[in-house]
């Protein structure tokens, strides 16, 4: 990726990401009480910026390996 899209990209990935498991593990923690929407707002608040550093971090980590795991498969096909 170039561009503003660097940027976005990791932003965006880690607010989904960031949503869906605080979600999940204040559901598993709490269960659901009368106050859960808050809870989990102040996890979601407090998990975001954390998972975008981290994001930014484990993007290019990741395409590297991608690379290197795809390096050895297709030096198997040929």
């Amino acid at each position: 990726m170039t561009g503003p899209a660097r940027y976005i990209f990791p932003i965006l990935m880690s607010g989904v990401m960031a949503f869906l498991m605080t979600a999940l593990v204040t559901a598993l923690n709490l269960g659901f009480p009368p106050d859960f929407m808050r809870r989990w707002a102040i996890a979601f608040v407090i998990a975001w910026p954390c998972a975008a550093v981290a994001a930014f971090i484990a993007i290019p980590v990741a395409r590297r390996g991608t690379a290197a795991i795809l390096r050895i498969f297709q030096g198997h096909e040929a």
